[in-house]
């Protein structure tokens, strides 16, 4: 079977196309730029085109080996040349949750899909590190890169498919999972639901469409009520005394423990999870002092800001807003989130996917009702903003950086040049 990726550096997007080279398919993709999905798959002898997605390389490739399947990115649109091209050539055409759930059905996994807001990936690579650790044979999708194995993998002696499923384009909603863990629950991706309540109703349909759910009781619980096949775990379960940092990561642990509590697979994997080493992207060691988030969401910033707090008195943040779209869904609830942190540089949006009938907000208009704003700087990427970074370092702090956009790529840039 010969399958074509478009969009292939996406985080939903990579992993797929190791799943599919997994199972024995000849895989090939294309993506506007090279990223650190793309550099790996390469390396792992996936056919990758960067470049313009003009449908050339779509048309070559379907030449000498007629494509079965074309996947792509919800991030594409209708017109895209590539999807235009493939609809003319009959070639059958799916989203990337829509061919993953295919995929599953086929191969009769047990779906453990976790969603949610917040907590997903760190929580799905728990689960999948957990699986490894136990010795369970495990295929697993994950939208990040690993430090324990490739970010999608098929083995034809699993029993179960661990997936990070995401809510973006009510993608989650293709699948009826077997077990359902749900780490967090905030209003999010408004492009995708205009309303609170268009948001949470969705996760109500994720839940019915579920054998099984695990929530939180203090995560938006009228979301599930009336349904007899969601435990909610009381808040007061992620107070035990586990030694790792960060109280949304004690949390997402004791959702993993019960997960493998209610599957019968083991009662005590703690030992197991104090040996987790964490996911790309999500507080991630760049070099001494400094740190990559992938948060962007008020609730993320908080909690991760908490986490830094645990191990350093003195936290510095770089944070750069996503979207502009969700900037002005957002912008009113950037209040007390960031007082942990003793100082802020405030880049400006990173867009993506946007309206372009809505104004860009500023720096300067997003800051407005933070607390200790006095604390909050305006920046961008130059190198005055690495020298500063720099010299945080140098007296000790902490330096984190968060956003899903550009900031992790400078950052790792950043570090490169410093270091030759």
């Amino acid at each position: 079977m010969n399958i074509f990726f478009a969009g292939l550096g996406g985080v939903g997007m990579g992993p797929l196309a190791e799943i599919a080279r997994d199972a024995g398919y000849s895989v090939f993709g294309s993506d506007v730029e090279e990223g650190l999905m793309t550099a790996k798959l390469a390396e792992n002898g996936i056919d990758v085109h960067i470049g313009p997605q003009d449908g050339s390389f779509l048309g070559s490739v379907h030449e000498s080996h007629p494509i079965d399947w074309f996947v792509y990115t919800p991030a594409i649109k209708e017109d895209h040349p590539e999807l235009v091209l493939a609809k003319k050539l009959g070639i059958p055409t799916a989203k990337r949750g829509e061919y993953l759930a295919h995929f599953i059905e086929e191969k009769n996994l047990k779906l453990i899909a976790v969603s949610g807001t917040h907590g997903k990936t760190t929580t799905t690579g728990m689960v999948i590190w957990t699986m490894k650790e136990i010795g369970i044979p495990i295929s697993y999708s994950i939208g990040t890169t690993l430090t324990f194995g490739p970010s999608g993998a098929f083995d034809p002696k699993s029993e179960y498919f661990v997936y990070e499923c995401d809510e973006f384009d009510r993608n989650m909603l293709y699948f009826s999972p077997y077990l359902a863990l749900i780490p967090s629950l905030d209003y999010d991706h408004p492009d995708t639901y205009p309303t609170p309540k268009d948001y949470l109703d969705a996760f109500k349909e994720f839940a019915l469409k579920s054998k099984s759910v695990i929530a939180w009781s203090d995560q938006h619980a009228e979301a599930f009520e009336g349904l007899n096949n969601v435990t909610l775990l009381e808040a007061t379960k992620s107070m035990p005394d586990i030694a790792m940092i960060g109280l949304h990561n004690r949390r997402n642990a004791i959702l993993v423990q019960d997960a493998f509590s209610q599957l019968r697979i083991s009662d005590d994997v703690g030992d197991i999870l104090l040996r987790f080493p964490g996911t790309d992207r999500r507080f991630e060691k760049l070099g001494d002092n400094l740190y990559s988030d992938y948060g962007h969401h008020p609730v993320e910033i908080a909690a991760t800001l908490q986490l830094a707090r645990e191990l350093s008195d003195h936290v510095v943040l770089v944070y750069q807003p996503h979207q502009n779209i969700r900037q002005h869904e957002i912008k009113d609830e950037y209040t007390n989130q960031f007082e942990l942190a003793e100082d802020i540089y405030w880049l400006p949006t990173y867009l993506s996917r946007e309206d372009p009938s809505l104004a860009i907000l500023k720096p300067e208009e997003l800051i407005t009702n933070i607390t200790n704003r006095e604390h909050v700087h305006v920046a961008a990427f130059d190198d005055g903003l690495w020298n500063t970074i720099q010299q945080a370092r140098h007296d000790g702090k902490l330096v984190l950086g968060m956003g899903a956009g550009a900031i992790d790529g400078w950052l790792r840039e950043q570090v490169r040049k410093s270091s030759n």
